[in-house]
């Protein structure tokens, strides 16, 4: 899977090759690995501790997102930062992206279909009606009593 050129002046070459419009958009993926800059990866010393940076990093914005999720803060959208940041250096992250991109698409796909949207606004509606009802049950079995009210 060599992406690249080692001659001078050669252009370099992407796994996709032409584009020949029947593509699913896997040609505009980038190749799995690190990162990293060259200097880097030469020496082994100096890339593991590059990737145990990214490691340590990635955590700290996945531990927020976590913290966040019940808290008040884009949760999900921190966590999902955190592996882009893993991503960087991890192919388990890249991959892990991937599969997320690919079932978001498909979601919203399957939420743009005309059947579904209306299956989901029948839902909804139905859900609010269920509540109204239940809410007026409660307010006409005990009426609407304000706390500042309460008499013990």
């Amino acid at each position: 899977m060599n992406t690249g050129s080692d001659e001078l002046g050669e252009a370099a070459m992407t796994d996709g090759g032409a584009d020949d419009g029947a593509g699913d958009g896997a040609e505009n993926e980038r190749a799995l690995g690190s990162r990293a800059p060259q200097f880097i990866k030469a020496r082994r010393a100096l890339h593991v501790s590059w990737q145990v940076g990214v490691f340590v990093v990635g955590l700290a914005v996945v531990a927020a997102g976590v913290v966040m999720l019940p808290l008040p803060g884009p949760g999900w959208l921190v966590i999902f930062g955190g592996m882009a940041i893993w991503a960087t250096e991890f192919v388990w992250a890249q991959l892990v992206l991937r599969w997320t991109k690919r079932k978001v698409t498909e979601a919203a796909q399957r939420a743009l279909d005309p059947k579904v949207r209306r299956r989901n606004i029948v839902l909804t509606t139905v859900g609010l009606v269920i509540v109204a009802v239940l809410v007026g049950v409660y307010l006409w079995r005990f009426g609407l009593v304000m706390p500042w009210n309460i008499e013990e």
